[in-house]
C-alpha cells in the first residue's frame, strides 16, 4: 500500500478545493484540479475552467514556470494522454521536467483509462494513485457513470411536507419551502447538464427550469465577488408523449435549448415546436409512458454527465421504478397538508412490506426551517 504523507493529503485536499470551482461550467469534461509543489511549498496550481480551455495541469504549469522542473504534481484525475480539443497533458508534464505525479483516481474515459499513466512512468516519472480518491470521485459522478454505463447520473428534487406531501389535491405548491431551501436548488440546477420534467408539470406550472441567483453559487465554490463568469443554462428536457406543450410556454421563451421526447406521429405538432427553436426526439412508449431508459442513453449520447429530475409523482415514481435514480434531493418543510394532498412518488407497485424501498441517506442538512435530505436507493 502507498504511503502518503500529511503533505500529502494537503495538497491533494487543496486539488480537490480547486475542482469544485469547475463544478457548474466544465461539462461534458471532468472537474479537475491540480497543484505543483517544490519542497512541500505550492509553486503553481489552477483548475479545469471549460471544455476546450486549458486543463487543470496545464494552467498549474503556466504559473509554475521553470519552478516545476523536478516537481512534484497533485491532480485528481489522471491527466490526458490523446488529443481532443486540447493537446495531451501528459507531454506537457513531460516536458516540463516534473519528476512525480500524484493522481486521486484513475481516468474511465476509454482513450485514457491508465494509459496516461504509463506514459509518465515511460518518461522517468513516477507516478502514485488513490490519495483521496472517494473525494476525487464525488467531483465527477456523471463523467463517471456515463463513461463507465452510457447514462447520465440521475437526481431526482421533490419538495414535500413532513407527511410527504408535494402540493395540495388541486395542484396548488408554491411554496412548501422556504426562501433558503429554494435557492439552495439552484446549486443543483446549475451544475446539472440537463433539467427534465413531464409536459404535466409544464401544462400545470409553467415553470422556466433555468438557474437563477448566480452570484450566490459562484461565491459559495470560490470566486471572488469581483469576478465575471458565465453558468450556462442547463438543456431543458420534456416528456410530452402527445405533443401537448404550447409554444408558448415559459420553458421555450427563456434563453438556452429545449430537447422535447415524444411517441406522437403529429407532424404540425412538431413542426410548431420546431420553429420555435425545440428540439424533437422520437423514443418508443414503455408501459404507460415513454422508454426512460432509452431518454437517458440518448441524453449520454449528447455528453449530458448529470441530469436533475424536477417532475410530479407519476414520472419522479417511473424513474424509482425503472431503478433509474442514482441520488435523491428531498426538501422536507415543517408543515401537514393532509390525506387529501398529492404524494411524493406514485410507486403502486408496493403492495405489501417486503416491496418497500429503503433508503440510504447520506446527508440531512438544514436549511432555514427546512430540511434537505440527500438519499440513495438500496
Amino acid at each position: 500500500m502507498t504511503h502518503f504523507s500529511a503533505y500529502d493529503h494537503e495538497f491533494m485536499s487543496r486539488a480537490i478545493r480547486l475542482a469544485k470551482k469547475g463544478l457548474n461550467t466544465t461539462q461534458p469534461n471532468p472537474r479537475v484540479g491540480c497543484v505543483i509543489t517544490q519542497d512541500n511549498c505550492i509553486v503553481g496550481e489552477g483548475w479545469h475552467k471549460k471544455a476546450g480551455e486549458p486543463h487543470a495541469e496545464i494552467n498549474a504549469l503556466l504559473q509554475a514556470g521553470g519552478q516545476a522542473k523536478g516537481a512534484t504534481v497533485y491532480v485528481t484525475l489522471e491527466p490526458c494522454c490523446h488529443t481532443g480539443k486540447t493537446p495531451p497533458c501528459t507531454d506537457s508534464l513531460i516536458k516540463a521536467g516534473v519528476t512525480k505525479v500524484i493522481a486521486a483516481m484513475q481516468d474511465p474515459h476509454d482513450k485514457v483509462a491508465g494509459q496516461g499513466f504509463e506514459k509518465l512512468k515511460q518518461a522517468g516519472i513516477e507516478v502514485q494513485t488513490g490519495l483521496l480518491e472517494e473525494q476525487a470521485r464525488l467531483l465527477n459522478p456523471g463523467f463517471i457513470k456515463r463513461m463507465q454505463q452510457g447514462l447520465p447520473f440521475v437526481r431526482v428534487k421533490m419538495a414535500m411536507s413532513v407527511d410527504g406531501r408535494t402540493a395540495m389535491a388541486s395542484g396548488e405548491s408554491k411554496w412548501i419551502t422556504g426562501a433558503s431551501a429554494r435557492h439552495d436548488v439552484q446549486q443543483w440546477r446549475a451544475r446539472s447538464c440537463a433539467m427534465l420534467t413531464g409536459i404535466g408539470t409544464i401544462l400545470h406550472d409553467d415553470p422556466s427550469l433555468t438557474v437563477r441567483s448566480v452570484r450566490p453559487i459562484l461565491e459559495k465554490v470560490g470566486f471572488a465577488a469581483n469576478v465575471q463568469i458565465d453558468v450556462r443554462q442547463p438543456l431543458r428536457v420534456i416528456l410530452d408523449s402527445d405533443l401537448k406543450l404550447p409554444v408558448n410556454a415559459k420553458v421555450i421563451q427563456q434563453a438556452g435549448d429545449v430537447l422535447v421526447f415524444t411517441s406522437s406521429e403529429d407532424s404540425e405538432a412538431k413542426a410548431a415546436l420546431e420553429q420555435a427553436g425545440v428540439s424533437v426526439v422520437a423514443v418508443p412508449k414503455e408501459g404507460n409512458g415513454l422508454d426512460l431508459t432509452a431518454i437517458l442513453q440518448y441524453l449520454a449520447s449528447l455528453q449530458m454527465n448529470e441530469v436533475m429530475v424536477e417532475a410530479g409523482a407519476n414520472l419522479a415514481g417511473s424513474f424509482v421504478a425503472a431503478g433509474l435514480v442514482d441520488e435523491l434531493i428531498l426538501y422536507m418543510a415543517p408543515v401537514l397538508m393532509g390525506n387529501n394532498a398529492r404524494g411524493l412518488f406514485n410507486l403502486g407497485f408496493i403492495r405489501q412490506m417486503s416491496d418497500k424501498i429503503r433508503l440510504n441517506i447520506k446527508e440531512m442538512r438544514q436549511f432555514g426551517e427546512d430540511i434537505r435530505i440527500i438519499a440513495t436507493l438500496s
